[in-house]
């Protein structure tokens, strides 16, 4: 038994790793959210924001609408109520996964750190434009909701992360070296 456990150590200890990050992130993030009452949160208020200053940047008629109540951000796009962004639209999930794989495959304190900072801005960057294009395509195709909210955009944001992950793994982790 012992030799077994010896022979996938290094994938158990990976396991540990993540799985723990993993738990201790969400039950975070996840107390957070339970000490907000029928509030939209910060990070998803932010997001909307940051998605509306972007929109005006290309020139876009593009306007945001907080509704507390239903804990949602109403999207105007060219004077259509276009989508809603809610809590899961935020990107913090992700991120939340970004963070607990690049830790379980941890490096030297500060390369994981700038790097764990580095991927989680980067993705919720990325995050801003997709809900952008989003609203955009669904003003154009919106027969295409399911494509596009649910397959192409959640394919590129997790082919993002996994690239970041390659990467990371690749260049700055402990298998880096070896």
């Amino acid at each position: 038994m012992k030799a077994l456990f010896n022979q996938y150590k290094p994938f158990l200890l990976f396991l540990g790793k993540f799985f723990l990050a993993y738990l201790l992130l969400t039950i975070l993030y996840q107390t957070y959210l339970e000490n907000l009452v029928a509030k939209v949160d910060l990070f998803t208020e932010n997001v909307s924001c940051l998605t509306r200053f972007v929109a005006r940047i290309f020139g876009m008629d593009y306007n945001i609408s907080i509704d507390n109540a239903n804990e949602q951000i109403k999207v105007l796009y060219n004077g259509n109520y276009q989508m809603r962004i809610i809590e899961g639209c935020n990107a913090i999930s992700v991120i939340i996964l970004f963070i607990s794989f690049v830790l379980a495959f941890s490096s030297k304190f500060q390369s994981t750190l700038f790097y764990c900072i580095g991927g989680g801005a980067l993705i919720y960057i990325l995050n801003i434009f997709r809900i952008v294009f989003l609203a955009v395509l669904l003003y154009k195709y919106p027969e295409q909701e399911h494509l596009l909210h649910g397959v192409l955009f959640p394919s590129i944001i997790y082919g993002i992360v996994f690239l970041l992950w390659l990467i990371w793994i690749k260049k700055y982790s402990n298998y880096a070296a070896k």
